[in-house]
């Protein structure tokens, strides 16, 4: 017999109003980015407001230009995350229905690809304000595991990027036909799977999010520019990298001759895309801790 967690029935949208032919829908997903973006909002002013936790006890923006900052992390994240899915996990298909890419609306978001909009936007950002990139960069780490987090857990409601079949007891019945559809030697009537969104949720928003906010407001780190840069970078690569581990491949790199979706081959293992996008955020990472200053200027 299969121990296992049903699906809790929860509708991934949180309301929605029919006006005639159009429907008005508030999902969870699009409330996690909005709840994400204006905790942070939050955040980041609060932390501006505090000259002592930055170098040389000034803070590299005053709290009311971050609501311009916003706009542009929005633009980033968005464009970004969408172009960075089309690219890194579905370029063939969208190069037959071009217009296809800019129906956000229907899902498929990469956060490889929403991290590199963010970076970007907020180096142009930056240079247009004459903030210190570093700094910027650490003022965003200390809020980016909150967006993430909610992220995770709206995919969870979602019944979206699960993971691979288990018959450990915390495993979740997804529904769906695709997440009821096991290995043909599976040796239950119902297919379990281990709920990768929360593992992510766990480490990449709880874990990763506590180590940041620690770093910033507990042992000076926010006064060695690139240290919380380089630890969300770092963390967010290591938690990606060890989930994915569970996680269902994406259907597209799954084939017969390919079972758990590897797009990089290592011998006896393999590497999955997320994996693999993930190793350059590592070693990123490594290099940003390892540059910031040893010791935070008094």
């Amino acid at each position: 017999m299969l121990l296992a967690i049903p699906f809790p029935d929860i509708s991934p949208e949180l309301f929605a109003i029919d006006i005639g032919n159009f429907r008005f829908a508030l999902r969870w997903y699009a409330l996690a980015y909005i709840v994400g973006f204006l905790a942070g909002w939050w955040l980041i002013m609060a932390a501006m407001k505090r000259p002592a936790l930055w170098p040389g006890g000034q803070a590299p923006m005053a709290p009311g230009a971050v609501e311009s900052l916003l706009t542009w992390v929005i633009l980033g994240t968005i464009l970004g995350g969408r172009l960075g899915f089309v690219l890194f996990y579905q370029p063939g298909y969208y190069l037959s229905y071009p217009a296809e890419i800019l129906r956000v609306w229907e899902g498929g978001m990469s956060f490889h690809g929403g991290l590199a909009g963010v970076v970007l936007a907020g180096f142009i950002w930056a240079r247009r304000n004459g903030v210190p990139a570093l700094q910027l960069g650490d003022a965003m780490a200390m809020v980016a595991p909150i967006g993430i987090g909610l992220g995770r857990l709206s995919n969870f409601i979602n019944a979206e990027l699960w993971g691979r079949p288990t018959e450990v007891p915390w495993g979740v019945i997804f529904p769906g036909p695709a997440a009821q559809t096991c290995p043909w030697d599976w040796p239950h009537a119902v297919c379990a799977r281990h709920p990768t969104q929360l593992y992510e949720a766990a480490l990449e928003g709880l874990l990763l999010g506590a180590v940041v906010l620690w770093l910033a407001w507990r042992r000076g780190g926010l006064r060695r520019p690139g240290l919380l840069t380089g630890a969300f970078i770092g963390g967010y690569g290591l938690a990606r990298f060890i989930v994915e581990f569970w996680r269902e491949a994406d259907a597209q790199f799954i084939t017969p001759d390919n079972p758990m979706g590897h797009v990089l081959s290592l011998g006896p293992v393999g590497l999955s895309m997320g994996q693999l996008l993930s190793l350059p955020m590592i070693a990123v990472g490594l290099y940003l801790i390892w540059r910031a200053p040893r010791t935070a200027p008094a």
